[in-house]
């Protein structure tokens, strides 16, 4: 393959050893074609320059690339599903293909996989994901990065030519292999599962292995065990408050979904909010709304507890909740950032701040039917005539959204050059709701159209650059 000089491999899990992860073989599809290449991404890392049959054979036949993982590696974990603890997860249509060096940044990123086939942690799955599950992945992975959400990339996306049997969708259905580029995929249940072994040296040394990897600031702290999990409150909790500014409903926040980096990635269920609704749900088995809306943040910190929980093997208790005690005050910090970024207003002041975003939940809250969660964002971005001269007005005549729009006239719009672009032209903004969602789908399944999918796809790459939202 032609390397490109930003390529810079550098596979470090791998030498974590077999109490960490399973080598396993990759399925052989019966086909394979390619229906999504993120290029902007693949630049980043060096493998922009590879060509069609390069792309295919590294990313649907999963030959190893350059210097990097000679074979993949399902990766052992427990977790929490729904707060019910299971011993026998694991990557179970999934591993970690390679790891390599972002261009710019220097992060190291994973390439891992969704539906690459059955592993030791298969259970009764067949390792496989439908077609349709992967372009709702590469839907939501891509609208989180246009509205400034830290999350995974949908990297790639190959049919692989399977009929599946699914119960819980039309069946047969297509199959699909998917690839995501994201920061880590060290799950709170990597620690969980050495913690249910009583591994406390297992637990160290991914301890060790986080900081050095991750956290290399941490790395002379003199409990690096506490030290991270204060890392991991930081991220979270911003995700949390970014999950909320976005109106973004995961729908499955297990611990084995969660990652001590921070970003948002495992798209199942999701959905976006219609309109503000903290009992809003995603998956239809989550009957009693454990992971509504409103209860995400809670989520969150309760992951975070069991975290913090294996980590009393190796530090000590007082230190360990001194770390998640910092959750509160973080995710408050979070949501008030991201929500002043939706917003497209400078910060004044702490109370100032504060009143501003509680008055834009009252404002939401007060529109019920009649105002719609992405729209609320696009009519005020940036001050308020749009709003007041837009289709909506007549629903920001409430009391609530009075009190809004004077507290908002008090704020200085952050780049407000940014609404000469042309999305702030149209009468309304990007959304990502259920109803497309499946109209998207439907080209796709009836006629093998993908032109919807792609011009939905170019119209939210649109959008991020009319937020300026820098990549993830």
């Amino acid at each position: 393959m032609p390397v490109s000089p930003s390529y810079r491999p550098d596979p470090r899990f791998m030498a974590m050893g077999p109490d960490f992860a399973d080598p396993v073989l990759p399925a052989n599809f019966p086909q394979t074609i390619t229906r999504w290449r993120n290029q902007r991404s693949a630049e980043t890392v060096g493998l922009g320059e590879l060509t069609e049959a390069e792309w295919t054979a590294h990313f649907g036949r999963f030959q190893p690339l350059p210097d990097n993982q000679p074979g993949p590696l399902a990766m052992r974990y427990h977790g929490h599903q729904f707060r019910s603890y299971n011993p026998d997860l694991g990557d179970g249509r999934g591993f970690l293909f390679a790891q390599l060096r972002e261009a710019g940044s220097d992060r190291l990123l994973d390439l891992a996989t969704k539906g690459s086939g059955q592993t030791p942690w298969s259970r009764s799955g067949d390792g496989r994901l439908t077609l349709k599950g992967g372009v709702r992945e590469i839907l939501a992975a891509n609208m989180l990065e246009a509205l400034g959400v830290p999350t995974s990339r949908a990297f790639s996306l190959i049919e692989t030519g399977e009929d599946l049997v699914r119960g819980d969708e039309p069946s047969p259905t297509r199959s699909a292999v998917l690839v995501r580029l994201s920061h880590s995929h060290i799950r709170f249940g990597s620690f969980q599962r050495h913690a249910f072994l009583g591994r406390a040296d297992n637990i160290q040394k991914l301890v060790d292995h986080a900081v050095e990897t991750y956290y290399p600031g941490l790395a002379d702290a003199p409990d690096r065990a506490s030290a991270l999990l204060g890392a991991a409150v930081l991220r979270t909790a911003n995700l949390a408050g970014r999950w909320m500014a976005a109106g973004f409903v995961h729908g499955v926040l297990n611990t084995d979904n969660m990652v001590i980096t921070g970003e948002s990635f495992d798209y199942g269920p999701w959905r976006f909010l219609p309109r503000n609704d903290p009992n809003f749900t995603a998956a239809y088995f989550d009957e009693s709304g454990l992971y509504s809306f409103g209860r995400q943040p809670e989520a969150a910190f309760w992951n975070l507890q069991q975290l913090a929980g294996c980590l009393t093997l190796v530090s000590e208790s007082e230190r360990l909740v001194e770390a998640i005690n910092g959750f509160g005050p973080a995710y408050r910090e979070g949501l008030k950032t991201a929500m002043l970024t939706r917003l497209g207003v400078k910060p004044r002041s702490p109370d100032e701040d504060v009143d501003l975003v509680n008055a834009g939940f009252r404002a939401l809250a007060e529109g019920g039917e009649a105002v719609r969660w992405e729209p609320f964002f696009f009519d005020w971005f940036c001050g308020g005539e749009r709003a007041m001269a837009g289709a909506r007005a007549g629903a920001y005549g409430g009391e609530a959204a009075a009190e809004f729009r004077r507290r908002l006239a008090e704020f200085e719009p952050d780049r407000p050059e940014r609404l000469a672009h042309p999305m702030f032209q149209a009468d309304e903004p990007e959304e990502m709701l259920i109803d497309e969602v499946e109209a998207l789908w439907a080209p796709i399944a009836e006629a093998d159209d993908w032109g919807p999918l792609n011009a939905k796809l170019a119209r939210i790459e649109a959008a991020r650059q009319a937020w300026g939202i820098s990549a993830t």
